[in-house]
């Protein structure tokens, strides 16, 4: 099961579209590559954003209930790779997280080869 989730991962550059799947922590991931389906909504404002050298790091806003469920990842390809967040779900609990909260992707999940280079286009909040 899992080489055919990374198989169909690796062939989404070519295919475009949209993914959706279930990772090992039972989290929905939504994966968007074709950007002729953009959309106009605002983009998730995000504290921080590491790439660690095998995941997508990144900080942002949270009532304690968000999820790396909560976004829609969006890459289009190009030199650098241009990748943007966006909320999929707003978070309506009521814990204080002045902090923010972490939320990962790995580069497979993404679609992304090690080392490749990506321009994150969400706008940095501090």
């Amino acid at each position: 099961m899992r080489l055919a989730v990374v198989a169909a991962v690796a062939l989404l550059p070519l295919l475009g579209g949209c993914v959706i799947y279930s990772n090992e922590g039972g989290e929905k991931v939504s994966i968007v590559t074709d950007q002729s389906a953009a959309r106009d909504e605002p983009l998730e404002a995000v504290r921080k954003v590491d790439f660690d050298g095998q995941r997508l790091n990144v900080v942002v806003g949270s009532n304690g209930c968000t999820e790396a469920s909560s976004f829609e990842v969006r890459i289009k390809d190009g030199d650098p790779a241009e990748l943007t967040l966006a909320r999929r779900s707003p978070d309506l609990c009521k814990a204080l997280v002045p902090e923010g909260k972490t939320v990962s992707w790995t580069y497979d999940e993404l679609g992304l080869e090690r080392g490749q280079p990506v321009r994150v286009l969400n706008p940095i909040s501090l």
